[in-house]
């Protein structure tokens, strides 16, 4: 390399992953994809770059992730594309465009990269990932029930449900929305003077989102404001009443919160979020809610959906002391021999389901080292004494006791001690 060039360098806001932090990575796709199959949700897969439009429809203009966060190019056709920054707008378009309302209602799952010029900062990438979870053509609170109480479970087995509180609103139907946006915007144009510069714009665009301002003199004006409740329909109160129903009797606990809400008017019903302070400043691990205008809105037959998304590097770093390892098991052979045999008990290891690796470098006691630093709890030595014998040794790496047993055992024997019985007693 020449001395002018600088040395490569991921872009910022990426990150390269090996080991524990890989292996957390991969223990969060493994636990949601387990918890989808039990809840029925089937895989689904939307191109990683779609249309802008697709995006700028979906999510609306004057949104910060269109107008500010988007991956968007010129390709050599000369057509706009982007990155997805999201997997809610890729699937609608997917059911539009595929015809999928003939198998409605649909209930699909994906989990992937996506990407957002935001800030990096812990827990927040510039491409980051996302497992996702989709009801499609179900407008009963029970699919609200539903991808609630399956999110609920992701974070339990996670081993982290203890950390995290379930926040939940409703943001009522296009008749209680309408009325609670006009007693918005007529309370804070009265304050318009003492609101934040950018809840000025977004009193004019975006009303509802004011309430998500974090600016002082914004919260201070929140108290005041006028709540949903105040103007909620029977129909939709109703509604909300029975998925806060069918959340008890799912055993699921949540926080009201009037406070949280969806900037866009294809929100309806129920709106969620799974908030933790464990990874710093309260931040959202999973959030969703009910979008039953969006599909009508980007060209499709009007549609009801609800769903959502949780950050793939935010659970893992909370699940970081929950995590616990696989058991590895090493093999160390010496000689030719040896290494066919080491060949064979690997075999049946694997069609075991046991995790194996085999020392390739060095003498017995640099691949024991290699075998340790690894994290293997069991390690089988295979030398010229236990070749001649028909047997294998077999060591714990944690209490240090060591065994033979016969070749033929030996299958049996490591899956024995891997349950906590076998030989070792």
């Amino acid at each position: 390399m020449s001395k002018l060039q600088k040395p490569l360098q991921k872009p910022r806001g990426t990150q390269d992953m090996m080991g524990e932090a890989a292996a957390r990575f991969d223990h969060v796709v493994s636990v949601f994809d387990r918890v989808r199959r039990l809840y029925g949700f089937g895989r689904v897969e939307v191109p990683v770059f779609e249309s802008t439009s697709v995006f700028s429809r979906g999510l609306g203009e004057t949104t910060d992730v269109v107008a500010k966060e988007m991956y968007s190019f010129e390709d050599r056709g000369g057509d706009s594309l982007t990155l997805r920054p999201e997997f809610t707008a890729g699937i609608a378009r997917a059911f539009i465009e595929n015809g999928w309302q003939q198998f409605s209602p649909v209930k699909l799952a994906t989990w992937g990269a996506l990407f957002r010029y935001e800030r990096p900062q812990k827990g927040r990438f510039r491409q980051f990932h996302q497992i996702d979870a989709e009801v499609i053509g179900a407008a009963e609170p029970a699919a609200d029930i539903e991808v609630i109480a399956m999110a609920q479970q992701v974070l339990t087995e996670l081993g982290v449900s203890d950390r995290v509180v379930l926040q939940l609103n409703t943001l009522g139907d296009a008749e209680t929305r309408d009325a609670w946006r006009g007693a918005l915007v007529a309370y804070f144009s009265a304050h318009r003077d003492v609101l934040s510069e950018e809840s000025r714009v977004r009193l004019v665009n975006n009303p509802l989102r004011i309430l998500d301002s974090k600016a002082e003199a914004d919260r201070a004006l929140m108290a005041g404001a006028p709540v949903i409740d105040d103007y909620m329909s029977s129909e939709a109160g109703a509604f909300f009443e029975a998925v806060q129903k069918g959340l008890q009797a799912s055993g699921v606990a949540y926080v009201r919160t009037p406070g949280l809400v969806r900037g866009f008017d294809y929100y309806r019903h129920t709106a969620f979020e799974f908030v933790t302070d464990a990874l710093g400043a309260q931040g959202t691990v999973i959030g969703g809610g009910r979008y039953d205008g969006l599909i009508g809105m980007m060209g499709g037959p009007e549609t009801p959906a609800v769903g959502w998304a949780g950050g793939i590097e935010r659970l893992a770093l909370l699940a970081g002391e929950a995590f616990e390892k696989g058991s590895l098991v090493a093999v160390i052979a010496t000689g030719d021999e040896g290494d066919v045999a080491a060949l064979e008990i690997l075999a049946g290891l694997r069609a075991a389901g046991v995790s194996a690796e085999q020392g390739w470098r060095g003498n017995v006691k640099k691949k024991m080292e290699r075998a340790g630093k690894a994290g293997a709890e069991l390690v089988l030595l295979v030398g010229p004494d236990e070749l001649a014998a028909g047997e294998v040794s077999l060591k714990d790496m944690g209490s240090g006791v060591q065994i033979r047993v016969g070749r033929a055992e030996v299958v049996a024997a490591v899956v024995a001690r891997l349950k906590g019985g076998g030989l070792w007693g």
